[in-house]
């Protein structure tokens, strides 16, 4: 039986950011690309870290909005809590994703199978890994959909045989 590869399943055209990316602009590249997550690489491409949405939502950030909202009896404290809630997130955009980015980072090399892949996104339970060459450099990345697609794939492939037995 053939054994998948990371090689096999994984898209090969990342989006990466740099640790200078700010906050606001990862935002945007996170929503235009409908992605959760991605690489933090330096000038050569090298993997310096990832970033998840989970990472940009912090608790500081959340809004105090009033338990009973009447829009005739605004009172002047929400108001101005929310002006400050304004000028916060405008602030915290503008912060490098090098300030919030996870250092530690689990990579897996283009030969490594899938199913060791798959181990240490459970082991780890993270959504994402970049694959990496020799010189650290990201070349690819495997998502746990890229996994999924692989295994219904290879259900299908097995279950045709069968039929064809």
């Amino acid at each position: 039986m053939k054994v998948n590869l990371v090689k096999d399943v994984m898209t090969e055209k990342v989006i990466t950011v740099s640790k200078n990316t700010t906050v606001g602009e990862l935002s945007r590249i996170l929503l235009k690309n409908k992605i959760s997550g991605l690489p933090v690489v330096d000038d050569a491409g090298k993997l310096i870290g990832m970033v998840t949405d989970a990472d940009i939502i912090t608790e500081d950030m959340e809004p105090i909005f009033p338990i009973y909202f009447d829009p005739l009896i605004i009172s002047y404290a929400f108001i101005e809590n929310f002006e400050k809630y304004k000028k916060d997130i405008k602030e915290y955009l503008k912060t490098p994703v090098g300030e919030i980015m996870s250092r530690r980072v689990k990579s897996v090399k283009k030969d490594t199978p899938v199913s060791e892949a798959a181990k240490i996104m459970v082991r780890d339970k993270i959504n994402r890994i970049p694959v990496v060459d020799e010189n650290n450099k990201v070349i690819g990345i495997v998502a746990r959909a890229d996994i999924l697609k692989s295994m219904v794939t290879e259900a299908e492939k097995a279950s045709d045989n069968n039929i064809q037995k």
